[in-house]
């Protein structure tokens, strides 16, 4: 099924077959239901009524937005604002289908309000403001992760025990695939149906951040929508991160957060997280891995 702009898919095992199908099908209204309150492309979300009117005055929001921004403010606190939701302050004006990027003074005019800083929680209200107009958040560098997530989750929570939830670059699995890990290829960033490596992963989440699943080319230059909050452009250097762990809505966080790093500060960061690892692919081509994937020798 296509979904949150890419396809998302379950696969689980369940001895009644009639079971399976309903579980199915549970986990797709839940992917459903998340896109529609979390996409800033539907004007009736959740999320896009706090983008229109949270600058105006605080917005009580749901338990579930409230957590997600509150988890990727957390994010931008230890990434120093290299993951940071505010992005779309100036992400907005990109539309990588039709080829559209902002000029440098269009960038210029909103990139003040690119800053996690302006978004102020509440956790007595339950509100979300924002400190000045302009502000615009996009949870996508944690959406998909979390909906994977909060769908393994619930399958676990109703006694499936091997599964396997995608939606484009986050991967969720429960358990392992019968007996032998589940194996899952990161997808080489130039080359077409080709894989940097394949990893074993038994009850864990891998998230996958590139430069080319939404991107142009002009002049020569790939514009992505990985774009760095401090200069409201495509980040270079890195072409793919890719990050494992326990939870699907922190590794597709720090994915992002390590691509606007960089390999060096990006593998610094990934030591505060020990129960997580990372690959990093950097634009010429060098493949950096964590202490805990490191080949022998390196």
């Amino acid at each position: 099924m296509d979904l949150m702009g890419t396809r998302v898919s379950v696969e689980l095992w369940q001895d009644d077959e009639a079971r399976g199908r309903e579980l199915v099908n549970e986990v797709m209204e839940d992917y459903r239901r998340i896109d529609r309150e979390m996409s800033t492309y539907k004007p009736d979300s959740e999320i896009s009524l706090v983008n229109a009117h949270a600058a105006e005055k605080p917005m009580a929001i749901s338990a579930e937005l409230y957590s997600m921004i509150d988890r990727s403010l957390q994010l931008s606190v230890a990434s120093r604002g290299a993951f940071d939701i505010t992005y779309d302050s100036v992400g907005y004006l990109y539309d990588f289908r039709a080829r559209k990027r902002p000029t440098d003074a269009q960038i210029e005019q909103h990139l003040g309000a690119v800053d996690y800083r302006h978004v102020v929680l509440d956790p007595k209200s339950s509100t979300v403001h924002f400190t000045q107009p302009g502000v615009r958040i996009n949870v996508g560098g944690i959406a998909k992760g979390y909906t994977v997530q909060h769908a393994a989750d619930m399958l676990r929570a109703k006694g499936v025990e091997h599964a396997l939830l995608n939606a484009g670059g986050d991967t969720r699995v429960i358990g392992d695939r019968r007996g032998q890990p589940w194996i899952v290829g990161i997808r080489h960033p130039r080359l077409e149906n080709e894989v940097i490596t394949r990893l074993p992963i038994v009850d864990e989440a891998i998230s996958t951040a590139g430069d080319y699943e939404r991107f142009f080319e002009e002049d020569g230059k790939r514009y992505h929508h990985v774009i760095n909050p401090r200069t409201g452009k495509p980040t270079e250097g890195i072409l793919t991160v890719t990050v494992i762990g326990p939870d699907g809505t922190m590794t597709d966080g720090l994915d992002t957060a390590i691509f606007v790093l960089g390999a060096e500060e990006g593998l610094e960061m990934i030591k505060k997280y020990p129960e997580y690892e990372a690959i990093i692919v950097d634009s010429t081509g060098k493949i950096s891995y964590s202490s805990g994937l490191a080949p022998p020798g390196q």
